[in-house]
């Protein structure tokens, strides 16, 4: 007969079971129920396909929290569909020096993150499965749009992604045009091409390459005469340039010269300023004997006074004698 079941060992191994049950749950969970989480929400225009709940969070190719919550919005102001990302951060992932950890679960550090450029865009994860994940990342050019309107949500912006600005980009621009010119350039280059000019261009060339090679050939031929010719004028420049050299030693030789004779202490210049004091003085000595009040002048004019009387004289005794040749011996009547 069979002993019956322990019912206190049946309940303790249910207890054990459930306890290593929450162990291993815990332990996959790696240890985030232990943590305080924050959310933030981000508002992504366009589709979102590819982003799942529990897709990371990273910021400068760290990861710092996951996907908690993916919805479908409508935009009432633009009519347009959002998809708002719901986000949680780990706590204290970023660290400092020598300073208490920064916390992205604060608000207001999101808010001060944000002023300096934080921005949320998708980015492909796996190429193969094409999952994509929040990257959070810093764009000072791009200016911050907020979405949510109720004061109690703590938003990051977005901006596009690559793909997203790319295809903005294609739909503003002018295909047809640009295929239209295309064309236009096509033809303009079969036109080109099928030229009768642009045909001989072939020909054209070889005759060119011909004359440049007949050419070539010539200098070849006229290079060592003329080389020779340069070798012999540049020995006649050196031997010009050698009797320049020694002139211009002679020319500052003479100016050294020059420059000693026309010294204030040389003898030339000493003799030449006493000549000229000389001249000097017997310039003074003219001017005084040429004076009115001088001696000599005085005596001179008597002189010349005299001269005249007697000149005077002379001239009416030879009148008399003309008019009375007999004067002489008769005496005057």
């Amino acid at each position: 007969m069979s002993k019956p079941a322990n019912p206190t060992l049946i309940g303790a191994f249910v207890l054990g079971a459930a306890a290593l049950a929450v162990i291993a749950m815990l332990l996959l969970a790696g240890g985030s129920w232990f943590g305080d989480r924050r959310q933030h929400i981000l508002y992504f225009e366009g589709a979102a396909q590819g982003l799942q709940v529990g897709a990371p969070v990273v910021l400068l190719g760290v990861k710092v929290g996951t996907v908690k919550d993916i919805q479908l919005g409508i935009d009432q102001n633009n009519h347009r569909f959002l998809v708002p990302v719901v986000i949680e951060i780990l706590p204290h992932v970023v660290r400092t020096r020598g300073a208490a950890p920064i916390d992205l679960r604060d608000r207001d550090t999101v808010r001060q993150l944000v002023e300096r450029g934080l921005r949320g865009r998708l980015r492909m994860q796996n190429m193969l499965t094409g999952q994509l994940y929040v990257d959070l990342d810093f764009y000072p050019d791009r200016p911050a749009d907020y979405v949510a309107l109720d004061p109690d949500l703590s938003e990051i912006p977005t901006i596009p992604t690559a793909v997203e600005e790319l295809t903005t980009t294609l739909e503003g621009f002018a295909m047809d045009k640009f295929l239209a010119n295309v064309a236009a350039i096509s033809s303009s280059v079969n036109k080109l091409l099928s030229a009768p000019s642009t045909q001989d261009l072939p020909q054209r060339l070889d005759a060119t390459l011909r004359h440049l090679e007949s050419l070539t050939a010539r200098l070849d031929a006229q290079s060592k005469p003329l080389l020779n010719d340069a070798r012999d004028d540049l020995a006649e420049l050196h031997k010009a340039l050698a009797g320049t050299q020694v002139a211009m030693g002679k020319v500052e030789t003479a100016a050294d010269r020059v420059a000693n004779l026309t010294a204030p202490d040389s003898q030339v210049v000493k003799g030449m300023v006493r000549a000229s004091d000389e001249l000097a003085n017997a310039a003074t000595s003219l001017r005084n004997l040429t004076a009115k009040d001088s001696p000599t002048v005085q005596t001179t004019n008597g002189a010349l006074k005299e001269i005249s009387r007697a000149a005077d004289a002379l001239r009416r005794l030879a009148e008399l004698l003309e008019q009375q040749p007999d004067a002489i011996y008769r005496g005057k009547h």
